[in-house]
């Protein structure tokens, strides 16, 4: 199902929430919508789920309008931050749910509540059914709450940052089998996080928000690595800003109309009497501490007075060095740039 939004206005008191988004979120594609906390991502979620009624503004599914429809009759599911399970009812009960209010039949309820628990294999655990959600681990809460959304069979599935509450390698694995199950089921989902590495890494299509508008959207790799503004570039991933410019020799010097942004993981550390690669933007700095990360070893250099951030897979002594970074890597957001895009350094 193809979800479309137009203008999409809500105000909370003086406070808009969402300020005008249009967007369209592909059908049978999982859209993951990031963005800092209140930048109206939740709203959005809650507008096409029927739960939030937009001032202004319009929600079309199929290219039907549904904006005036009542959440059941939108053939969609919401899955919480909470998972929102009854914690009186059995794993059975609680997958139940929705099917009984529906009153479908006891024999199709108990073969859609086996199907969907297949689904994200929780059919695997011995007497799973019967248990309550207090006898069960957070990812297993989660997989429930999962089980109960398809369970219904939407054609729309949207999820509230769904992993949250979860330790990082439960999140991991639990990200993984999400993925999974929606590339074996179709459904059109929309998922939102403010965890950036989640988003990228779930997501056929990328929607970064900001003060309640879209200012990008594509696939995860192209918003990556061609942001359209600061926000973007220094929201995805473990960014550096200087406010300098690169002279004909490669060499970052200081401008007060110049905004440079790299990524951690494109710096280069060099000897201080190192001559810098050619096709490289470099900067004489000094090592001022560096920490293990586990994959990494991220290295805090100081330039023009500001500590950026060097990722490398060897430590880095205390010290001068060379900071040299591919010049196709370097961003130029220089306010000289008018709209603020960002052009070739090289």
């Amino acid at each position: 199902m193809e979800v479309r939004v137009e203008g999409l206005v809500k105000r909370f008191g003086r406070v808009p929430a969402l300020a005008g988004v249009s967007h369209t979120f592909p059908a049978g594609a999982l859209t993951a919508v990031v963005g800092p906390s209140g930048c109206g991502k939740t709203t959005l979620l809650r507008v096409l789920a029927g739960f939030v009624r937009p001032d202004e503004g319009r929600v079309w599914m199929d290219g039907r309008d549904v904006t005036d429809l009542p959440p059941q009759a939108r053939s969609c599911a919401l899955v919480f931050q909470n998972y929102a399970l009854w914690p009186h009812m059995t794993v059975f009960e609680n997958v139940a749910f929705g099917l009984r209010l529906r009153r479908l039949p006891t024999r199709e309820v108990e073969q859609r509540v086996r199907e969907a628990l297949a689904l994200v294999e929780l059919d695997r655990v011995p007497g799973i059914e019967g248990r309550r959600p207090r006898e069960l681990s957070g990812g297993q809460q989660q997989r429930v709450a999962l089980a109960r959304a398809i369970a219904v069979r939407p054609r729309l599935l949207l999820l509230d940052e769904p992993l949250s509450n979860l330790d990082a390698k439960v999140r991991h694995r639990v990200r993984v089998e999400i993925r999974a199950l929606q590339r074996r089921t179709g459904i059109t989902t929309v998922y939102v996080t403010h965890d950036q590495e989640e988003a990228l890494s779930i997501a056929d299509v990328l929607v970064v928000m900001e003060g309640g508008r879209v200012v990008q959207w594509g696939r995860p790799e192209e918003v990556y690595a061609r942001p359209k503004d600061p926000f973007v570039a220094e929201f995805l991933g473990s960014t550096n800003v200087l406010e300098a410019s690169v002279g004909r020799d490669g060499a970052i010097q200081p401008s007060r109309d110049g905004r440079l942004l790299f990524r951690a993981e494109d710096v280069v550390l060099l000897p201080a009497d190192a001559t810098p690669p050619a096709g490289s933007v470099w900067a004489k700095g000094k090592v001022v501490d560096c920490l293990f990360l586990g994959a990494v070893y991220r290295a805090y250099v100081r330039v023009l007075d500001v500590v950026v951030m060097a990722d490398a897979r060897s430590p880095a002594s205390p010290g001068p060095v060379v900071l040299a970074v591919p010049a196709d890597r370097v961003m130029d957001f220089s306010h000289q740039n008018g709209e603020g895009a960002a052009k070739e350094t090289a």
